[in-house]
């Protein structure tokens, strides 16, 4: 057997000189997730969620991920852990109540929205959205939704109304290829579901009553 002879001009690649490893959309989204956790534990601040996770989208490598959730206890990382599993399903439900969601939040993949004589209010606008993607579903009986979406948000509507009103925001200037695209599901019967941009000059405020 002929052997191969050594290139005795290449170096070893060794640990220090090994190319970093790039990032997923899916890492990113995971320490999101994590970090929004560990918010709702007590364990960062406000201000130190949004500074982290403005540091995980824009993190390009896993080295440039790890340190953003290393002083977080373990549990927080473990596959299946809550807030893992948040990335990919959510469930918002108002009944007989009124739910708000806003501020800086995860939300997830697939998000089921439900109002049963209630109101459900969900602002996206400065969520933190999982990939490029994400799908409400949306359903109302005797109540109502209100969501807003970030200005450049995509929006597909692919539910419908029963005896209720449905109103979806269109296209708008803002919104473009680099929008998140959101795809909104389910059906209102017998109520509500108004979906609108962020900085949209109309009666349905994101903080309004049941009045309206």
């Amino acid at each position: 057997m002929t052997s191969v002879p050594e290139d005795k001009d290449v170096a070893p690649v060794s640990p220090d000189t090994a190319p970093a490893v790039r990032a997923s959309d899916a890492e990113r989204d995971e320490v999101a997730a994590i970090l929004s956790e560990a918010l709702a534990q007590g364990r960062l601040t406000s201000a130190e969620l949004a500074e982290r996770i403005d540091a995980a989208y824009s993190a390009k490598t896993r080295a440039e991920l790890a340190p953003l959730t290393a002083d977080l206890p373990d549990d927080l990382r473990k596959p299946g852990a809550p807030a893992l599993a948040a990335v990919e399903h959510q469930q918002l439900s108002a009944t007989f109540s009124k739910v708000i969601r806003t501020g800086r939040w995860v939300a997830g993949r697939h998000t089921s929205a439900t109002a049963r004589f209630g109101a459900l209010i969900v602002n996206l606008s400065e969520a933190v959205l999982p990939g490029r993607e994400i799908t409400l579903d949306v359903n109302t009986f005797c109540g109502k939704a209100i969501i807003t979406v970030p200005p450049n948000a995509r929006i597909i509507d692919e539910g419908g109304a029963l005896f209720g009103k449905r109103s979806v925001t269109s296209g708008h200037a803002d919104a473009g290829e680099d929008g998140p695209l959101i795809r909104i599901t389910g059906r209102s019967r017998f109520g509500k579901i108004v979906v609108r941009r962020k900085g949209t000059h109309d009666h349905y405020s994101w903080h309004e009553g049941w009045a309206h």
